[in-house]
């Protein structure tokens, strides 16, 4: 219940802090949105963020749940379309099927505008996205400076583990190549500081990253430096970590250096904690107005076809600069708010 309601609160604060540049009203406007599920926190924000604020513009929203099938999600988008809708949002399943959609849309003259999952190909719709090369490199930079005092210090290797999500989604790829960059740049000026990386698998599913990471860890005990490519599997890595004495706060020698992406509030939570070292954030509420903005505008002005590329840059919240950027993570609001309360 309290869930619930904190992300009620969410919404409220959303709807003052989410800008849409065309403010005539819009009673004669309808948008087909389509989502691939609820999973996480960030998706559940978003939803909340873009219904509620096109709801109060006036706006008709046709929502449509494709529950993780991108042929579902296909086929609702070419209900949309059948039914003449004036504007599409979608969070797609994947960049690939998200390709396939965009191009649908374009191709009957209806403009469509991607939230946060961008299509593989973006020459085509209104592409929100963050980034998140840049966004992961900022969080791995962090711990990868304090796993440098820990090499120069005892002289031994550092092993790290990245659980990367489902290599089909561009976000995916993103964060794994982020991650890379960072090692590779290490490695590079500080020969042997990092072990070869152990990849952890995820598919974007608790169970499925629970089960490899355990299988990595008990292999590999040793690793000293995780990076999850997604805050939502934290719960999951606990799980893994916490019965070896490996998860424990910074300044404990038993303590695992993580960072991870999103910005969600068990992030913030942990990062309060200091379990966790970390954690790139994207910003909801910029990507949210970026969105409505690009949408609705392409509608005022008759833009059928509309293409851009509309970055989120993201950054870190780290434990070095939590006592003055904690507000800025949208997680944190929520978790101020009381959202993890039981």
């Amino acid at each position: 219940m309290l869930k619930k309601l904190s992300l009620l609160l969410l919404v409220v604060m959303l709807a003052t802090m989410v800008g849409v540049s065309v403010t005539s009203a819009q009673d004669d406007v309808t948008i087909c949105f389509g989502f691939q599920d609820l999973e996480t926190e960030f998706w559940v924000a978003g939803y909340r963020a873009i219904t509620q604020t096109l709801t109060e513009q006036g706006v008709t929203v046709l929502e449509y749940n494709a529950n993780e099938d991108p042929n579902r999600q296909q086929e609702q988008v070419r209900e949309c379309i059948a039914q003449g809708v004036d504007g599409i949002i979608i969070i797609p399943q994947d960049g690939d099927s998200a390709v396939t959609i965009v191009n649908e849309a374009q191709a009957a003259d209806i403009p469509i505008a991607v939230f946060n999952r961008p299509p593989n190909n973006r020459d085509a719709g209104l592409i929100v996205v963050a980034d998140n090369v840049s966004a992961t490199e900022q969080a791995v930079e962090f711990i990868a400076q304090k796993a440098l005092r820990q090499f120069e210090v005892t002289g031994e290797p550092v092993t790290p583990l990245i659980i990367v999500g489902a290599l089909q989604d561009t976000n995916a790829i993103g964060r794994r190549e982020g991650f890379y960059n960072v090692i590779n740049r290490y490695n590079e000026k500080y020969p042997g500081m990092f072990n070869e990386p152990i990849e952890v698998a995820s598919e974007w599913d608790a169970a499925t990253a629970l089960a490899n990471l355990e299988a990595a860890i008990t292999a590999n005990p040793n690793v000293d430096f995780l990076y999850t490519s997604s805050d939502f599997l934290f719960p999951t890595i606990r799980s893994v970590l916490e019965p070896r004495g490996m998860w424990v706060p910074a300044g404990d020698p038993n303590h695992v250096l993580m960072a991870g992406l999103d910005g969600d509030a068990t992030a913030c939570m942990l990062l309060d904690q200091g379990l966790i070292d970390a954690t790139g954030v994207q910003n909801l509420f910029l990507e949210a107005e970026l969105t409505l903005n690009a949408i609705l505008d392409a509608i005022a002005a008759g833009e059928t076809q509309p293409n851009a590329v509309l970055l989120d840059p993201g950054f870190a919240l780290t434990l070095g600069n939590l006592p003055w950027q904690r507000s800025d993570m949208w997680g944190c609001q929520l978790l101020d708010d009381g959202f993890l309360d039981q």
